[in-house]
């Protein structure tokens, strides 16, 4: 049951299950606190040891001889998507990722302004995670960080599409998610979890350290449908921050 609730997850990433009534609790960022409480599905957002976001502290993390970030993304058709929490674009059949616990599927990526992971207790304007499944249903995201500077042209089309109420609008051209990240795969890795409810545990994370520019203009036109989506930092709870080399 569990397998099938982390599937259910990763579609959508704020997941939406089966109760009595036919349909998940309402959560908000405004109760983030109260998460854990809102459904027994949920109760690793309050009982979980290994929980995400956190904040990397750069004196802190170790050095590992970790495998490099190997992407073989593929232009994919893409739905974007205002799902009521974040912009999510959906991608069909959009290539593979390896990093390394294994090669995932890339489904979809989404965003949150601030970033919701920290570099020395210190927020960036928006966060992209990429989220991938592997042949046994795990995830692993890929988080790319944005910091203010040009436009930032893999977003123009994304920005100008997505609605500004809980709805979906398919990208007028196909989508390579290889044009949101840098020219550097370097990454900080660590275990933890989903963002969102239910906050399930297990999730492979890589945040990559070089962020990527975005414009002004395209975060204030993001804030413009959500000002704040962010869960705040989790405790690491003895967890090791590795970066790699």
């Amino acid at each position: 049951m569990k397998q099938k609730l982390l599937v259910l997850a990763v579609l959508s990433f704020t997941a939406t299950f089966s109760f009595a009534d036919g349909s998940a609790p309402h959560w908000t960022y405004g109760e983030v606190k109260e998460w854990g409480a809102l459904a027994p599905a949920y109760a690793e957002c309050r009982l979980g040891k290994t929980q995400s976001p956190i904040d990397i502290q750069t004196k802190s993390v170790q050095k590992a001889n970790l495998s490099p970030i190997k992407t073989a993304y593929k232009t994919a058709a893409a739905q974007v998507i205002n799902n009521g929490h974040t912009i999510q674009v959906n991608l069909t059949d959009a290539g593979t990722a390896r990093v390394p616990s294994g090669e995932y599927q890339l489904l979809q990526f989404h965003f949150h302004t601030p970033s919701e992971e920290t570099i020395n207790g210190k927020p960036f304007p928006l966060v992209a995670h990429l989220v991938h499944k592997n042949a046994e249903g795990k995830l692993a995201v890929i988080a790319v960080l944005f910091k203010e500077g040009k436009e930032n042209p893999a977003l123009t089309a994304i920005f100008a599409t997505m609605p500004a109420k809980e709805g979906e609008a398919k990208l007028a051209t196909n989508f390579d998610a290889t044009t949101l990240l840098p020219a550097s795969l370097g990454y900080y890795a660590f275990t933890g979890s989903l963002t969102t409810p239910p906050c399930s545990e297990g999730v492979a994370w890589q945040v990559l350290n070089t962020p990527v520019e975005i414009s002004k203009a395209q975060i204030e036109a993001f804030r413009k449908i959500y000002k704040n989506n962010a869960r705040p930092v989790q405790p690491l709870n003895g967890r090791i921050v590795q970066e790699s080399n």
